[in-house]
């Protein structure tokens, strides 16, 4: 019995639908070569292994969409429809978002208080929090501000600041809050520590009887973006615990960091 007219049209459409998603894959193939250098068609063509044709079709496309731009001196180069996408990407992909699951596992695998902070004009910002499973819980609110130079965060977030910043700091806050258990002298040389270990601690310092271990997240290039702590009460972060705890820290903050392009 001979094939329906059905059968026929199915297939056709799946040759096409096939057909569509290489054309697509190869379009995207040339973005990434033209984003490595190769700006003619003929390095194009040679990177591919396709006929120049075929990259000049698929090239001139991307030109017409604006994913490319091209210029008889210069070749091929990446368009500004990336920079937009690239922009709404950035906004996406937020802190808080990338960061709550790693944030939720951090606090499984230690069983204490995780928080989530930025800096915002000259104070930390929490901006997430997952609570442990203690019987006491650590007492910290989204969206509180806290000074820099006594906690976990603030440390975590000025880390790879020079001393002339980090005595601007000291100084501003020491005018607030004059009780504090370091000097000048002795909280540069505990930054100074901190930045050669990649993790921060808050010992007794915001809270009586808490303790906090805080790391860095950084971007592409490098900046800290924000800082994660883990808070527990002094009970159960001595000092043999808070070593463990720090490597669980920057693991954490490695992870995010990489998925903000950090490497």
């Amino acid at each position: 019995m001979a094939d329906s007219p059905s059968v026929d049209v199915e297939e056709a459409s799946s040759a096409r639908a096939s057909a569509g998603a290489q054309t697509l894959f190869k379009g995207l193939e040339v973005l990434s070569r033209v984003a490595k250098g190769d700006t003619t068609l003929g390095k194009m063509a040679k990177s591919l292994d396709l006929n120049k044709t075929t990259v000049h079709r698929l090239a001139s496309t991307l030109v017409e969409a604006g994913f490319l731009s091209f210029s008889p001196r210069e070749g091929y180069a990446l368009g500004t429809k990336l920079l937009e996408l690239g922009y709404a990407a950035s906004q996406q992909i937020t802190l808080t978002r990338v960061s709550h699951d790693h944030l939720r596992q951090l606090s499984l695998d230690t069983g204490d208080t995780v928080n989530l902070g930025v800096l915002d004009r000259d104070q930390v910002h929490y901006i997430d929090k997952i609570p442990g499973t203690r019987r006491i819980e650590v007492r910290c609110v989204i969206g509180e501000r806290q000074p820099l130079r006594h906690t976990g965060l603030g440390k975590a977030l000025l880390m790879d600041e020079g001393e002339d910043v980090l005595r601007e700091v000291f100084l501003r806050e020491a005018a607030a809050f004059p009780r504090y258990r370091y000097d000048l002298r002795q909280w540069l040389e505990v930054m100074a520590r901190y930045r050669a270990q990649g993790y921060a601690l808050d010992l007794d310092e915001n809270e009586d009887h808490i303790r906090c271990v805080a790391a860095p997240i950084r971007d592409m290039g490098g900046k800290i973006i924000a800082a994660v702590s883990v808070s527990s009460i002094a009970q159960y972060m001595d000092d043999a615990r808070i070593e463990t705890v720090a490597t669980y820290v920057k693991e954490t903050t490695q992870k995010i960091s990489a998925e903000f392009g950090y490497r």
